[in-house]
């Protein structure tokens, strides 16, 4: 099973308009009301491909219970730990002709009974699982809750996947994930410098791996993606051609798509193109990716 955690999931509504003006009243051209979360959209593309995955994380209030709603609809299993207090938290994304703007919700206090309950499930994990961390850690939270989480499940040699940014990323190399997967911008802010060039991402990515890292995944958006794998080898491929609508969840699609290649074929180079694959057929929809718009794009990289 692949499990992934949400720790701050979020009601995604989304406007689209021409021009945006403010201070004054807009009208929308079309709206829609998204479940988020890149946890809950690495398991809503998971499930997509035909992999057994559950969502885990905490939800509040009628905002939560929408979210749910839309993982029954798409199949997803989940199993969050239901707040006693608060609302899950609703972020507007206004998408006009010439900008987009977003305001974020901060979302639910989280109590220690709350948290403990989440640890109980962590627990009956086994070596067979696998566990996707992704996303930011509300300020309800510890700071180091990755680091919490990857100590706790230390022993039990669960293979675990990390998406995130920063100090979020780094800190938890010494537990030594599975699979890490900052982008090419992502990696430049680590580092403090400018990362232009494949062996200055390659450089990099070896670099996390002497603090922990086992593979490092590192996508590129229109210019693919770079796996370092954990003996050293050196895996690229280019993306598919398409024409970029949403890049929302594009990511954590790709992240959906490595570990259904992996899983599937045990194969890195196989995984590789799974995941750009899935990430790009995710940045040519409204919506994320399908099994049927992945292997279409499949048969264009191979």
């Amino acid at each position: 099973m692949i499990y992934t955690i949400t720790f701050n999931p979020a009601l995604d509504y989304i406007v689209r308009l021409d021009h945006l003006t403010t201070g004054t009243i807009n009208r929308t051209e079309q709206e829609y009301v998204l479940g988020g979360g890149k946890g809950i959209n690495v398991s809503i593309v998971l499930n997509n491909l035909g992999m057994d995955t559950t969502a885990l994380g905490f939800i509040a209030g009628f905002t939560g219970d929408e979210i749910v709603r839309q993982l029954n609809e798409f199949g997803v299993r989940e199993s969050f730990i239901r707040l006693k207090e608060g609302l899950t938290r609703i972020n507007v994304k206004v998408k006009a002709s010439d900008e987009e703007t977003e305001i974020n919700g901060r979302g639910p206090i989280i109590s220690d009974d709350e948290l403990h309950a989440l640890y109980a499930q962590l627990d009956a994990l086994t070596d067979q699982d696998t566990l996707i961390l992704a996303g930011s850690i509300p300020s309800s939270l510890p700071s180091d809750m990755y680091e919490i989480i990857m100590e706790r499940l230390a022993h039990k040699h669960i293979r675990i996947v990390v998406d995130a940014t920063k100090d979020l990323l780094t800190r938890v190399l010494p537990y030594k994930p599975f699979l890490i997967k900052p982008n090419n911008h992502e990696l430049s802010e680590i580092f403090g410098r400018t990362l232009s060039t494949k062996d200055d991402l390659v450089a990099a990515a070896k670099e996390l791996q002497a603090k922990g890292a086992q593979h490092v995944l590192i996508s590129m958006a229109g210019d693919g993606a770079i796996l370092v794998s954990a003996d050293g080898t050196v895996y690229t491929s280019p993306a598919p051609k398409g024409t970029l609508i949403n890049s929302v969840g594009a990511g954590d699609s790709m992240v959906a798509g490595f570990m259904t290649g992996y899983l599937n074929t045990k194969e890195l180079q196989q995984a590789l193109y799974w995941g750009i694959a899935t990430g790009s057929a995710s940045a040519f929809s409204e919506n994320l990716a399908t099994k049927d718009e992945v292997l279409a794009l499949l048969n264009t990289i191979h």
